[in-house]
């Protein structure tokens, strides 16, 4: 992400102008945004009259600038799109005002944002400046007959590639060597840094022998892990032994991880844990959270109307970090942020046990 500039504006809110890079951006995006923000850039619109009725443009979209009252936001994933929608507030084109809009938001779009700006929205804002630092990361976990790949992102894991053939020795096995060209060839089309190869036993060091004899450039990137498993599992494996911070400065998911363990170790010993709303609540007022982990999602949602606790988050966070606690906020795209919906969306590693 790439932070432009930095204006106070009228009333105490912040003006910040930002350029998204990458999809991971987008989806920092999406939990930076929330109703009741001014969001401004370039767009294009079919024009309306005042009547409500479309001018007749042949189809044709008339390019302008644009600032929205944000009233919903939506990640895309699969589009690489954030759509942002909301009342015109300020157009190029006065005629347009107090009708409803939807930004488009692509990689590579300038985007201004207006807004009183929460302490966890300024961490992920800094966090999505800096991960633009960082190197992309693939994960080939491989056994006999098998292959996938995965990429690495801010927003979870995402597998790209599965590939398979007969670990057989009959007419119709299909030869281990078409099976590593195949590999070779998915990863020598993804635009990453580092390849992480990973799997149980020796089939791995037979696929890199391959990617050295046929794929040399595709080798110099590969760092080996043993795994027992391959796929998801393989690639959890993989988070969990810190194998991608090897190459990647500590990612967001493997730091959860790590949090996700500590929590349920602690909660399976009774030990300095809470959970859920009210107890966390309580363990906050008493000082004693060292570390406050929250889904985003659950954070998105109780800020807007259809929050259902009784606990007031921005409070819960204010109280966390005014006490001298850390605050983390999950993903819910990957596998640690769904074991903390499970635990009602919010948890706390605790400086002591409350009674």
């Amino acid at each position: 992400m790439q932070v432009r500039d930095r204006e106070r504006v009228e009333g105490g809110r912040e003006r910040v102008t930002v350029v998204p890079e990458s999809v991971d951006d987008l989806w920092h995006l999406q939990y930076v945004l929330e109703p009741g923000d001014r969001v401004a850039g370039d767009t294009t619109r079919r024009i309306q009259r005042n009547d409500d009725q479309m001018r007749d443009t042949g189809g044709e979209r008339e390019p302008m600038w644009v600032a929205i009252a944000v009233d919903d936001v939506e990640f895309h994933r699969f589009a690489n799109r954030l759509r942002v929608g909301g009342e015109i507030v300020a157009c190029s084109r006065e005629d347009q005002l107090g009708f409803h809009h939807t930004l488009n938001v692509e990689e590579r779009d300038e985007l201004s944002i207006e807004k009183w700006w929460k302490s966890d929205q300024e961490q992920r804002l800094a966090e999505a400046e800096e991960a633009s630092e960082n190197p992309d990361v693939a994960i080939a976990t491989v056994e006999e007959g098998r292959a996938h790949v995965h990429t690495v992102a801010q927003y979870g894991t995402e597998e790209r590639a599965t590939i398979t053939g007969s670990s057989g020795k009959d007419e119709y096995a299909r030869e281990r060597s078409e099976l590593w060209a195949e590999l070779a060839s998915v990863l020598g089309r993804l635009d990453v840094d580092a390849i992480i190869l990973a799997g149980p036993g020796f089939t791995k060091q037979d696929a890199y022998k391959h990617l050295e004899r046929e794929a040399p450039e595709v080798a110099e990137l590969v760092t080996m892990v043993d795994t027992a498993s391959v796929g998801d599992r393989g690639v959890h494996e993989v988070l969990k032994r810190g194998a991608v911070a090897d190459v990647q400065q500590e990612t967001r998911i493997e730091s959860e991880a790590e949090y996700i363990d500590e929590l349920t170790r602690r909660i399976a010993e009774g030990a300095k844990a809470a959970y859920g709303p009210e107890e966390v609540s309580k363990a906050a007022e008493y000082g004693a959270i060292d570390r406050l982990l929250i889904l985003d999602e659950r954070l998105r949602q109780e800020r807007g109307p259809d929050g259902e606790w009784s606990v007031d988050v921005d409070d819960l966070v204010r109280t966390t970090e005014q006490k001298g606690g850390e605050v983390t906020v999950f993903s819910s795209e990957f596998p640690p942020g769904q074991q903390l919906s499970n635990l009602g969306g919010v948890a706390a590693l605790l400086r002591y046990r409350l009674e």
